[in-house]
């Protein structure tokens, strides 16, 4: 895939313009047009996020037309409101994606409480659901100004499952685009930290359970270092490591350590808990952590 087009939905928030600087490094890096995007909403409330709603087309329009002017004058930016009123704004974002052929969407991750809350239940997680685009969440805890922001590490959490390898074929791109290294991270579950039933069955029979996981982190590394050599070939720099115990506290202490400007996952495109890769350990990650989250959809054959 080639980044050409980026959308950022924008509700008139300074909540939601929090992901202008990321998505205007990645629009000039790439040489992508970025595209404003906003939706009238019906029966819209008087305020959002504690700020005036905008509740009509010319209000919108004058508004978009604001944020460009404060954006860089190297990129390409156009502006679009959905002036027809829409109960279901999240539908609206995923079906004007594919009518503008949009590679990327960048939403902020905000909603009532706690990052993992943001991203459940709110219209960022909808957007997932229904659409095929990858879309970049934004903590609006990790505010940078565009001098600030920067893709020098991208870290890329991988568990042996190909259909995964969605969010790594991303990076590489954004690792050409960006000039970053790629760090792969792969987790190994620890007796204490196994999830329900193996919990369960390691109970009864811990000394085969070790010996698996001890089976499974061999092949973790192998399968690492295959991995590694293929970005190696495609003169990428890259590194990897393979850790045991709790994947998503080592994923987030990794792009610690490594200091990760973003974390890129392969997602199912379902809905509520298994909407995600293995479950539960994306919005684990996102409690973990305030990078950029970049959620791939895998797409089955």
């Amino acid at each position: 895939m080639t980044l050409k087009n980026i959308l950022v939905p924008l509700d008139g928030s300074q909540l939601a313009e929090t992901v202008l600087p990321l998505a205007a490094m990645i629009a000039n890096l790439s040489h992508a047009r970025l595209t404003l995007f906003h939706v009238i909403e019906q029966n819209p409330p008087d305020s959002v996020h504690g700020e005036h709603h905008l509740a009509d087309q010319g209000e919108a329009s004058a508004y978009l037309e604001k944020v460009t002017q404060s954006l860089p004058t190297d990129i390409t930016v156009d502006q679009h409101v959905h002036f027809m009123a829409e109960q279901d704004v999240a539908s609206s974002i995923v079906d004007h994606g594919k009518e503008l052929r949009i590679d990327l969407i960048v939403m902020c991750a905000h909603g009532q409480s706690g990052l993992q809350a943001r991203i459940f239940g709110n219209i960022a997680q909808q957007v997932l659901n229904l659409g095929e685009v990858p879309v970049l969440l934004q903590s609006p805890e990790n505010e940078e100004s565009i001098e600030e922001c920067k893709c020098q590490c991208i870290l890329v959490p991988l568990d042996g499952d190909p259909d995964h390898e969605a969010g790594l074929d991303m990076a590489v791109e954004l690792s050409q685009i960006c000039q970053a290294k790629i760090h792969l991270v792969m987790v190994i579950h620890q007796l204490s930290t196994l999830p329900g039933e193996q919990a369960a069955s390691a109970i009864w029979m811990p000394n085969a359970a070790s010996a698996l996981l001890e089976l499974d982190s061999e092949e973790a590394e192998l399968y690492l270092v295959e991995r590694m050599g293929k970005l190696l070939d495609q003169n990428i720099s890259v590194t990897g490591e393979v850790q045991r115990g709790d994947p998503a506290k080592q994923i987030a202490r990794a792009a610690r350590d490594v200091q990760a400007d973003m974390i890129v996952l392969g997602t199912h495109g379902k809905t509520a808990m298994d909407a995600f890769w293995t479950g539960s350990v994306t919005p684990k990650i996102a409690t973990q952590t305030h990078l950029p989250l970049l959620l791939v959809p895998v797409h089955k054959n």
